[in-house]
């Protein structure tokens, strides 16, 4: 996860390391402004901070993790992925989320919405984006995200269309993970309950999104599984053995990846340079060859 607060000229080396070091993807936050200490400093649009690290990049997969109902409309985003798709050569990931209600959720205008209106528009702007990412044309009721005749030309490189990852907690989520992604992201336990690690928390959704997507007749290995180290009681950028045991855990749960936000001096993402690049260099070859 490389946060879009640096200017190009410094956030250019961070996104050509990241295709060096072999990393499976790199992505970026899709907000308007975000929390403390980013929120009254700099911080960039995502989709052009994605096209300037496609054309310094070549093999690193690309996207957002999240990009979310609060401030796009499902067809403009389709457009400027399409867009990325090609600039990428089909290197795009598409990670969707219902979006938060703190920082910039409110900064277009709107009444805060509520939780039955959140998931509604959530659902509406997952389905619509898995179908104009699909078609040459569309037409979209609504009543969130109309669309009239639209035109997607030339669609994706990536067919039938760049992998969608949803990011769910919940029953309901899960649910509508299980019913259009192609992969499944856990940003862990953001609200703690007493007594409950954050790898308790994922375990309890890996099961329940295991149950939603068995009856839909999936099996668990038919979606990707990505872990989010954001909020929670784990610190695996402690030392390089804190991060093989952390990543081992959820390898062993089920998970194919796990994300780690790119170090930021002075915020609680500040990590040793060197214990950062180890990580990136062989954390993931280092489990691989524990099988």
């Amino acid at each position: 996860m490389i946060l879009p607060c640096n200017h190009w000229h410094d956030a250019r080396d961070d996104w050509t390391r990241a295709d060096e070091w072999g990393l499976h993807a790199g992505y970026t936050y899709d907000h308007l402004s975000w929390r403390s200490p980013f929120r009254d400093s700099t911080w960039f649009s995502m989709i052009p901070t994605l096209v300037a690290a496609a054309t310094v990049t070549s093999r690193l997969r690309l996207g957002p993790l999240v990009t979310t109902p609060n401030f796009r409309h499902p067809l403009l985003l389709a457009k400027d992925l399409i867009a990325l798709d090609d600039i990428s050569q089909g290197r795009v990931i598409v990670g969707i989320g219902s979006g938060g209600t703190g920082h910039d959720a409110l900064t277009l205008g709107h009444e805060l919405w509520s939780k039955i209106e959140r998931h509604d528009r959530f659902v509406e702007f997952t389905h619509a984006l898995d179908q104009l990412l699909r078609e040459p044309s569309s037409n979209l009721p609504g009543p969130y995200y109309p669309v009239v005749d639209s035109r997607q030309i030339p669609g994706p490189r990536q067919l039938p269309r760049p992998p969608i990852y949803v990011s769910a907690l919940g029953p309901k989520a899960l649910a509508l993970t299980a019913e259009v992604a192609d992969g499944w992201v856990s940003f862990g336990n953001p609200q703690p309950v007493p007594g409950t690690s954050t790898f308790d928390a994922v375990t309890t959704q890996v099961a329940r999104l295991n149950i939603e997507l068995e009856g839909r007749g999936r099996t668990p290995s038919s979606i990707r599984r990505i872990l989010l180290n954001f909020l929670g009681d784990e610190s695996p950028t402690a030392s390089f053995e804190a991060f093989l045991d952390w990543a081992g855990r959820y390898r062993e749960l089920g998970f194919d990846e796990v994300v780690l936000t790119w170090p930021v001096a002075d915020t609680l993402f500040d990590c040793d340079g060197a214990l950062f690049e180890r990580i990136c260099r062989e954390g993931g070859r280092t489990i691989s060859s524990w099988e």
